[in-house]
């Protein structure tokens, strides 16, 4: 498969006629290649984008709407093709795919594109004053979306769905790792109808196309979600042009179990916010904290539940662990275990995988590490891997603040039926979304994002399309 730009509606090749191989995580082999683009082409649909804008801003919401809503039917209808593409591009699971990447991804533009004709704006009568004041809620111009590689086709939805709601014209970057669904949408958006140029997709390396997006004179706002240190080089050139910053970065979240939880229910959910999509998830619970009365029992059943993961091919319908994205991510995992081995103990997994008829893919089993110090540089760098840490606590204020310790503060999840102490720790996790007795249920219309170094600005619901506008007050004296 050759992966193509997509520029004021048509596919076409970069400029400079260069490419990136583009890796089949499951075997280790190159399947295709993807355009190594550059600024020159960034132009291209910057201009191209610029064009569209004067129209596409004025587009009535009810147009805008229903080409969204067009687009996720279409996606929906191709959600098979979507998947196994998908699935041979990141390495995930088939079935993950099928039911969790794809389906999501079509409800962000049906959501985007409902939510457009509810949006509001505020007005406030001066009485007194005779003068009236309302707000104008605009479209920004031209933005910049720049996805990651682990959730490839919904995070860039995740995007690009609200600017587009807003009516904005968009630049994007989908990550170079894995980029074939997102050069498959544009497909789908020509069928919908969206007008050429609205959207355009550059594909290639982050050092490039994506410097070359943040660092643009006329792209006015930037949407990124990736590693907190590429959020930081992000933010050091966007400052300077005053760009508008959503940044969804790094997370090393904690998962507090109590005794008096459901303990089936915590133990089926934890398995899953430990190890699915092979831990390649910001939100997953990476660092789980188990009251000391029950953490022996937790210890054995975790280990044994654990244990019962099938890692395999991704196409496999057993497979519960498939590939990770990359040789250099599968590398920077297994460094991070080794680590771990000189100081902590490895309960199980630890190790590569080597599956039959795929035995140069990118495979770890589920690794379980026993800490004794939350300070420990396995609890406090992000490993994004199937890894986690268990570790058991006394006390309310100690599991708290072991919670708090660490300089991301992305998620929490909790685990207990005491009603007082899900309200008191809802209130003082130091972290931008709790969830309570569950994991990963989402509400679209949400606010979602981290604090500290987890990242600035919120996504989700009127969230992203109060982010994607520009707010303007008129005051009226009659």
């Amino acid at each position: 498969m050759t992966v193509l730009n997509y520029i004021n509606g048509a596919y076409q090749p970069p400029v400079n006629n260069l490419w990136l191989d583009n890796y089949c995580p499951a075997t280790g082999t190159v399947y295709g290649k993807t355009a190594n683009s550059t600024k020159k082409d960034v132009e291209q649909a910057y201009l191209a984008a610029r064009d569209a804008f004067t129209k596409w801003s004025v587009t009535p919401l009810e147009t805008r709407s229903r080409i969204l809503i067009k687009i996720s039917e279409l996606l929906e209808k191709e959600c098979s093709r979507f998947a196994e593409a998908e699935s041979k591009d990141t390495g995930k699971p088939l079935q993950l795919a099928q039911t969790v990447d794809i389906p999501r991804a079509a409800n962000n533009f049906r959501f985007f594109g409902n939510a457009i004709t509810q949006f509001y704006s505020e007005s406030h009568d001066s009485v007194g004053h005779n003068a009236l004041n309302y707000t104008l809620r605009q479209p920004i111009g031209v933005v910049g979306c720049i996805s990651p590689w682990n959730l490839p086709l919904y995070l860039f939805t995740w995007k690009i769905a609200p600017a587009l709601a807003a009516g904005n014209c968009v630049v994007a970057k989908p990550s170079e790792i894995t980029p074939v669904t997102a050069y498959l949408l544009g497909n789908i958006c020509t069928a919908a109808g969206l007008p050429k140029g609205v959207l355009n997709i550059v594909h290639g390396a982050g050092k490039t196309v994506g410097k070359a997006i943040v660092k643009h004179p006329n792209i006015a706002a930037i949407s990124f979600t990736g590693s907190t240190t590429t959020g930081a080089k992000i933010a050091q050139y966007a400052a300077p042009l005053f760009k508008k910053l959503a940044l969804e970065l790094g997370g090393k979240n904690p998962n507090i179990i109590f005794a008096d939880c459901d303990y089936n229910q915590m133990l089926e959910t934890t398995v899953a916010s430990s190890f699915s999509n092979q831990g390649q998830i910001c939100l997953c619970g990476s660092r789980i904290f188990i009251e000391a009365k029950i953490y022996d029992t937790f210890k054995k059943d975790f280990i044994d539940k654990v244990k019962q993961l099938n890692v395999g091919a991704p196409r496999e319908a057993t497979t519960n662990v498939g590939a990770l994205v990359s040789k250099t991510h599968l590398e920077k995992v297994l460094h991070h275990i080794e680590l771990a081995k000189n100081t902590q103990k490895i309960l199980c997994g630890g190790h590569q995988v080597t599956v039959k008829g795929y035995e140069d893919g990118y495979y770890i089993a589920p690794t379980v590490i026993e800490v004794s110090n939350n300070s420990c540089i396995t609890n406090q760098e992000e490993i994004f891997g199937p890894v986690v840490t268990l570790m058991p606590f006394k006390t309310e204020e100690d599991v708290l603040h072991m919670a708090n310790d660490t300089k991301y503060g992305l998620s929490a999840t909790l685990w207990t039926s005491n009603l007082e102490r899900s309200m008191r720790f809802s209130s003082n996790l130091a972290c931008g979304m709790v969830w309570i007795n569950t994991w990963m249920f989402r509400d679209l219309r949400t606010p979602f994002g981290g604090i500290k170094t987890s990242g600035m600005g919120k996504e989700g619901g009127f969230e992203a399309l109060r982010f994607f506008t520009n707010t303007k007050n008129v005051c009226i004296k009659y």
